[in-house]
């Protein structure tokens, strides 16, 4: 019996670029849908939430030169391709899905509306969730705060390439310590660089818990799921 009803699934772009860190890694695409088949077969609601940092970052490009506006508009479209790869993914081992969008593009896409996306986890398709908040200046991770909050999931599920939150970056410092739970203000306040300040306030605010999971770990998000002990869990103190 699953823990979590409803899930909100937080992917990174880097998820998506696997080995190649740039583009789509395809064989890593394939296992991530089975991953998620394997959610979606234990009865779980899905929605998605994507990046589009293999493809183009925002950020970076402003850095570049590029308009910091125009650049998260390009990294929001990135976000589109990223969640088209992942629906096909899905369809090929017969797990229906739907993309919407924040920003309208009809012929590819649905756009997004919130009691459309219910109605469709409730029928069992996954939900896959691109171009952001359709505005630049914000992230994905607040994205997925937002979308989490209108779509009434039991949880969010960070995916990254770590096991967890560790109080120091664990890829350059040997002796980082992982929290098995850390409260949403201590993450804000110690500075975590796990998701930025304006997400994990929007959950705080709203009272859903983040688990925080390495995704190269195959069975990691269904275990989660489930209830089992994986990465940490960020939440309010009872």
């Amino acid at each position: 019996m699953a823990k979590y009803k409803r899930i909100l699934l937080k992917l990174s772009g880097e998820v998506f670029g696997g080995q190649r860190k740039y583009g789509i890694d395809f064989e890593q695409l394939q296992i991530l849908a089975e991953e998620i088949k394997n959610v979606r077969k234990a009865g779980v609601d899905v929605a998605i939430v994507v990046g589009g940092g293999n493809i183009f970052r925002g950020v970076a490009g402003a850095v570049r030169g590029v308009d910091r506006a125009t650049g998260d508009y390009m990294g929001m479209l990135a976000t589109v391709i990223n969640s088209l790869a992942l629906q096909d993914a899905l369809e090929k081992i017969e797990v229906p899905s739907r993309v919407q969008t924040a920003i309208e593009m009809r012929s590819i896409a649905e756009s997004f509306i919130r009691r459309r996306a219910i109605r469709h986890m409730e029928k069992g398709r996954v939900v896959i969730l691109a171009a952001g908040t359709g505005n630049p200046y914000f992230s994905t991770d607040t994205t997925a705060a937002l979308r989490a909050a209108e779509l009434d999931v039991d949880v969010v599920l960070k995916a990254t390439k770590v096991g967890g939150v560790y109080d120091k970056d664990p890829m350059h410092h040997k002796d980082a310590k992982k929290f098995k739970k850390i409260s949403h203000m201590d993450l804000i306040q110690k500075r975590l660089k796990v998701m930025d300040t304006t997400a994990a306030s929007l959950c705080m605010e709203n009272e859903i818990p983040i688990i925080v999971l390495n995704l190269t770990k195959r069975g990691n998000i269904k275990n989660a799921v489930m209830g089992k002990n994986v990465g940490t869990i960020v939440a309010n103190e009872k």
